[in-house]
């Protein structure tokens, strides 16, 4: 399939070479900053789970308290790894005797930097062997049942009830869906705390807590055991909580996490420096746990136009690419968005799709792309919907996307039927098997309509990276450059949450998980 766009490899390179300049300067910001949700996580890896009486989380506890005594900055392993050596209590106990006000963790004496790393050590590596396991245990999965050749079928369950969800999920695993996606209740995203065990009240979805995984995980494996195939279970790692959940999904394997800081700044307001700082961490955790992570440049054209804001979708997946090799998640995990939105009555509008889905799958060569269905231009015309639908599953298979989540004729209605689903997958599987092989039958035409676009799409983007290079990316988003929304640096949700690194700031999970990272 490579070169039939012809592309421009000099721009490709250039192009590369910009994020990767962007990337190196924005992660020069994150190396000196730490957030209260990353020392949340940080906690959550070191076993400290439950809520207090009135029910609030103990990771939140706990890191409050360090804010509030104004010693964050070292960090929350570094106060734990000191008060373990002093009290010998576990984590969770000390988490337990902050919250009932029985310690202070500031005002315990401090004990050798060199003991605190020691002991923090030893606990982290006990969360980084049950994660291991996770991974051996999805592969060993995938050994024993074999990974599907083609698009991964994706759907959602959003009822609101981790129950409902199951049932819903269950039904569509045995239709025929690879990956199953619990669609996150409405706002979660702005909670900065993740919501305690197994809940039944969500609206426009469920919320996402380390019991709803667990008992959604279980789920998946009995109806996998009964279809004789791995199901791939997706939630939502974004929000003011991203490396929180991404912890909770890499201790309850999890396989695909949305996870992209651009898309909580854009579509949620969350602070900028806020968002990024916590996007690394969240990556770092789930390169480890060998969660495919899903970016969110196909919500770019919601709001902007998908002919004339192509470039800005390829752009941010250049930039996306290059912030996740910085996590340590390699591009076979980079699930990549895009969508196929261009308006129905634009003409040679299939042939516009067909080169971006064609120009991201060479650009992007190992990457498991997420390709979304058309939503924007869906009108409740169930017919015209499944037309638009079979040609989106069209482009999905010519230029072979693997994280394929389905349309369905009924969005833009209600949240989908299990009917719906099925419907939908029915029609993804007859346009997959019968044109299984017909991308590699096609050539384009030379200096043709789509070789012509993927190149001008192409060349914008190199310019625009190119720009962000010189202008930084934190001016570049309070431009409005994506989505064409405008986005303070200092404002929006979180920025109080951001916290400058002491020099004995101690978070032994980056060193664990991050091959070739020096301990902080």
């Amino acid at each position: 399939m490579a070169g039939k766009l012809n592309l421009n490899q000099n721009l490709v390179d250039q192009a590369r070479a910009s994020a990767a300049k962007v990337a190196t300067d924005v992660q020069g910001f994150i190396d000196l900053h730490t957030t209260v949700t990353v020392e949340r996580a940080v906690c959550r890896l070191l076993g400290i789970d439950g809520v207090n009486e009135v029910e609030v989380p103990l990771p939140n506890v706990l890191v409050d308290h360090l804010m509030d005594k104004g010693v964050l900055g070292a960090g929350a392993a570094f106060y734990i790894g000191n008060a373990m050596l002093e009290t010998k209590l576990s984590p969770q106990e000390i988490a337990e005797g902050v919250s009932k006000g029985e310690l202070d963790l500031a005002a315990l004496p401090l004990h050798e930097t060199g003991e605190i790393r020691k002991v923090m050590k030893e606990v982290a590596e006990a969360t980084v062997s049950r994660i291991r396991e996770n991974v051996e245990k999805r592969n060993a999965y995938l050994s024993e049942y074999g990974d599907k050749e083609g698009p991964l079928l994706y759907i959602i369950v959003a009822t609101g009830n981790i129950y409902e969800d199951i049932i819903q999920a269950k039904a569509g695993a045995k239709q025929g869906a690879d990956v199953i996606a619990v669609i996150r209740t409405t706002g979660q995203s702005l909670l900065d705390y993740v919501p305690y065990g197994a809940t039944t009240e969500g609206f426009g979805g469920t919320y996402a807590t380390q019991e709803n995984f667990r008992l959604m995980r279980e789920a998946l494996d009995e109806v996998g055991r009964e279809e004789k195939r791995y199901i791939r279970l997706c939630n939502y790692c974004s929000g003011l909580c991203m490396p929180e959940i991404a912890a909770m999904g890499a201790l309850e394997r999890l396989d695909v996490m949305l996870n992209d800081a651009l898309y909580g700044i854009l579509f949620r307001d969350i602070n900028m420096q806020r968002t990024l700082i916590d996007q690394y961490f969240s990556r770092v955790i789930n390169g480890f746990a060998g969660v495919i992570i899903n970016t969110g440049e196909d919500n770019y054209l919601t709001t902007a136009d998908a002919v004339e804001e192509a470039h800005t979708v390829l752009a941010s997946q250049f930039l996306n690419e290059q912030f996740a090799l910085m996590a340590g998640l390699p591009e076979e995990q980079q699930g990549l968005g895009h969508a196929f939105e261009i308006a129905p009555d634009v003409e040679n509008g299939f042939l516009y799709e067909l080169a971006q889905a064609q120009m991201a799958r060479e650009i992007f060569p190992k990457a498991p792309l997420k390709y979304m269905p058309p939503t924007k231009f869906m009108t409740g015309n169930i017919f015209r919907g499944h037309v638009q639908d079979a040609l989106f599953n069209m482009v999905t298979v010519l230029t072979n996307q693997k994280i394929h989540l389905l349309g369905m004729m009924t969005e833009a209605i209600h949240t989908p039927f299990m009917s719906d689903r099925a419907l939908a997958i029915e029609n993804a599987q007859y346009i997959a098997r019968t044109m299984k092989d017909l991308g590699d039958e096609l050539v384009y035409k030379e200096g043709g309509i789509m070789q012509s676009r993927a190149n001008e799409v192409l060349e914008k983007a190199a310019a625009l990276l190119k720009q962000i290079e010189e202008k930084g990316m934190f001016a570049t988003l309070e431009a409005g450059t994506f989505a064409d929304i405008k986005r303070p640096k200092d404002g929006g949700k979180g920025l109080s949450g951001v916290v400058a690194k002491e020099e004995t700031y101690l978070n032994p999970f980056i060193a664990l998980m991050h091959t070739g990272k020096e301990a902080d």
